[in-house]
């Protein structure tokens, strides 16, 4: 196996890649209330992060009953290391924390409003299945946000490892260190500090995905895709479907900060 089947996948999704990364919403991200609104919005990727990571352990790691050595010592061994990163890696007073745990203390530290999203897990917390989650709606999320995480629901009900891998891979831990150094830059300064929970997060992310989980999410798709062509075309397609998904919610969430910026009444609550 060589990198050249990874680069045909880069290569085949890389102008929607640009897009992403050259999107106007960094330029509007340069007061408090469209921050808040972005949070509210990309939390639920956040989530939905967590949807396909566990997804990924629950295929390729023994977590039944009865335990059993799965197939693939190698993308065992790769996606635990991830799992154990993102799930349990410290926040910024050195406690043991999820990422997703880190967002939410961000988020309350700038004021954001959390109620949506601890909605969605409180429904899933009570037996709730993906399912009726995501098909159903049943904790009434708003429809830009839903919609998102929809399509890695269709990944992952499809049930194909290495699609779901894919979407992980080069829709998520590919991507995000490009994107969020969009975003951490210069954003400390301009805050004076409001935002170092969020800082933080994000620091993080570049620093664990850019050097550790990103090469390791390659070489496990390396693991599951083998000299399979077919696979890796269905690779390229699920790593498409993430970024065309990421880009439409970009879309929402600008259009959201627009829409703010352009209210009168905050207009006032900025220059008071």
């Amino acid at each position: 196996m060589t990198d050249f089947d990874i680069l045909s996948v880069k290569t085949a999704i890389s102008d929607t890649r640009k897009k992403l990364l050259q999107h106007p919403i960094y330029q509007d991200l340069n007061d408090l209330p469209s921050m808040r609104i972005f949070m509210e919005h990309h939390v639920f990727a956040v989530w939905d992060f967590m949807l396909l990571l566990k997804a990924l352990q629950r295929k390729l790691t023994s977590v039944d009953e009865v335990w059993v050595p799965t197939e693939n010592r190698v993308a065992r061994r790769l996606i635990n290391e991830i799992v154990w990163g993102e799930e349990s890696d410290l926040d910024l007073n050195g406690q043991p924390s999820s990422h997703y745990e880190m967002y939410l203390d961000a988020m309350k530290q700038i004021g954001a409003d959390v109620r949506s999203v601890n909605h969605l897990v409180q429904k899933a917390s009570e037996g709730h299945s993906l399912k009726s989650l995501m098909k159903y709606n049943v904790a009434e999320i708003e429809s830009s946000r839903l919609n998102f995480v929809r399509v890695s629901y269709e990944i992952i009900k499809e049930g194909k490892l290495h699609a779901i891998a894919a979407a992980f891979t080069f829709g998520r831990e590919d991507l995000i260190p490009d994107l969020f150094t969009e975003i951490v830059r210069d954003l400390n300064n301009r805050f004076q500090g409001e935002l170092s929970a969020f800082v933080y997060y994000l620091e993080r992310h570049i620093e664990l995905d850019a050097d550790e989980h990103g090469p390791m999410a390659e070489q496990m798709i390396r693991e599951l895709c083998g000299n399979d062509q077919q696979k890796w075309e269905e690779a390229k397609q699920a790593s498409q479907k993430a970024l065309d998904a990421r880009l439409q919610f970009w879309d929402a969430i600008h259009a959201a900060i627009r829409q703010q910026k352009q209210s009168p009444e905050l207009e006032s609550a900025l220059l008071a």
